[in-house]
């Protein structure tokens, strides 16, 4: 059997939306409300793929991915932000906190899959070469 995508996400209706999309494409999901909850899941689950919510209560989605990157079970696992974060910088802050790859909020339906598509392959490691942000020199 496959390993389920990791879903962080506080926001009911941004959980709801991956999670659709995502089984709707033949994928299987566990989901966390917060940090902690996703951290435990993610040690339970090995999941193939993280989707990492930035803005979360208690522990920020930074704190998250660096743990995540502490555990050697779930040290080449891709975890993509998914994130409403979007000013210059935050991209690069995702990175730097051991995120594999950004994706800006609100998602859109209509290219969700294909945008984590990259990650979900079984060649993917950490970190992929990721074009340079827009606007970047």
């Amino acid at each position: 059997m496959t390993p389920p995508v990791l879903l962080i996400e506080d926001n009911e209706q941004n959980r709801y939306l991956a999670t659709f999309l995502l089984e709707h494409h033949g994928h299987s999901v566990v989901s966390a409300a917060d940090g902690a909850e996703g951290i435990a899941l993610a040690l339970a689950h090995s999941p193939r793929l993280v989707l990492l919510d930035i803005q979360l209560p208690g522990m920020d989605g930074y704190a998250v991915a660096r743990t995540l990157r502490s555990h050697a079970s779930l040290r080449h696992t891709p975890i993509v932000a998914v994130t409403s974060y979007a000013m210059v910088g935050d991209r690069e802050k995702c990175l730097a906190a051991g995120c594999t790859g950004y994706i800006e909020k609100p998602i859109n339906p209509a290219t969700f899959i294909e945008e984590i598509g990259a990650y979900l392959s079984p060649s993917a490691t950490i970190p992929p070469k990721l074009p340079p942000a827009p606007g970047s020199p």
